[in-house]
């Protein structure tokens, strides 16, 4: 292996969080994108090589594929973006890794299980902070309580989100959320339950349901096949997310899209916002016998988690450790992944 990887969509807020992190860990990913200005300064910044292509064009896509082991792909919205790189991962024998959110991302991925098999390569979407501390946490609870079949997790997290997060939340608007019920992923209204969650250290907050990454890759994890997922949202956002029952339709269409992502600020939360951020989750499993298990788990600003859970994940598969097929960070190392991160923890009760 050549311990290379290439950093697609390395100039967007987060990809260009990792590229920081990564060339003070001396890493020398291969940078890349479609805007070459952006891409090119990121690069000369960090003494990096850099490439310029649109997913859509094949040739420069293989080329720069051939010379790398794996992707780390950072450029969404990934239900439009992950399914050209996966392709062309498993075309030319490399290993792909995103930092997408997405449902259907993870489930299009998973789907392709058996091609990535056939190609020796390893597809795991969701190295970021969706869905690696999650996931762990969901991977934990079902190895205290095997016989699970049902599977909760909430989480908040104290900063604010960047560009691409909020441009891809606004795109998803009037969708709805969803669960999974009986093994299937199962259409629910937006916010269709409601909380209190005490995530300890007195932090005690309201949330609700969401369509979060884990209620398809907590499945594969663990087998449980009843799960929801809660996040920790102002009344105001709450509202906005039941009045979306009715009014997401029009929110959808072309004009409101506009509007909506026009009004989006570029960036995200600084490098003093996210050292002062944190994240926080609760998970719960039961089974039908009464038995359950509760633990809790915190970690740094979720960006700043992104950028060393991605990276910790690249150095392993660089490094010659991977499983072949579709993966979620747990399936393929385990539980504790998380807590090799620097100011993680987790406690049972």
């Amino acid at each position: 292996m050549t311990n290379r990887f290439l950093i697609y969509g390395a100039n967007g807020y987060t990809g260009e969080l990792i590229v920081r992190y990564a060339a003070e860990r001396g890493l020398k990913p291969i940078l890349a994108g479609r805007n070459e200005a952006a891409v090119k300064e990121l690069a000369e910044t960090h003494g990096m090589e850099y490439r310029v292509f649109a997913l859509d064009d094949t040739a420069k896509l293989d080329a720069a594929l051939q010379e790398v082991d794996m992707v780390l792909h950072c450029a969404g919205p990934f239900s439009i973006t992950s399914r050209p790189m996966v392709e062309a991962c498993i075309r030319n024998g490399k290993q792909y890794t995103d930092i997408t959110g997405e449902i259907s991302v993870f489930e299009t991925c998973a789907a392709m299980d058996k091609k990535a098999k056939d190609a020796g390569v390893m597809v795991m979407p969701g190295v970021g902070f969706d869905v690696v501390p999650s996931d762990c946490l969901a991977k934990h609870l079902a190895e205290r309580l095997p016989s699970a079949t049902h599977l909760t997790l909430m989480w908040y997290g104290m900063g604010r989100m960047s560009h691409g997060t909020q441009s891809t939340m606004t795109m998803n608007v009037g969708r709805g959320g969803a669960v999974r019920k009986d093994g299937n992923i199962t259409p629910v209204p937006a916010a269709w339950k409601a909380r209190e969650i005490d995530f300890g250290e007195g932090v005690v907050k309201t949330g609700v349901t969401i369509p979060w990454g884990d209620v398809s890759t907590a499945y594969h994890s663990t087998g449980i096949p009843n799960i929801e997922v809660y996040t920790v949202a102002p009344p105001s956002a709450i509202k906005a997310m039941k009045m979306s029952r009715y009014l997401g339709w029009l929110l959808a269409t072309g004009p409101f899209q506009r509007y909506l992502q026009g009004k989006i600020k570029p960036g995200g939360p600084s490098d003093k916002e996210r050292e002062k951020g944190r994240t926080f989750m609760r998970g719960e499993a039961r089974d039908n016998d009464g038995n359950s298990v509760t633990a809790l788990q915190q970690g740094p600003e979720g960006y700043t988690l992104t950028a060393i859970a991605a990276l910790n994940i690249a150095e392993k598969i660089t490094g010659g450790n991977f499983k072949p097929g579709y993966q979620t960070p747990a399936s393929a190392y385990g539980a504790n992944l998380i807590l090799e991160i620097d100011r993680t923890a987790r406690q049972d009760i």
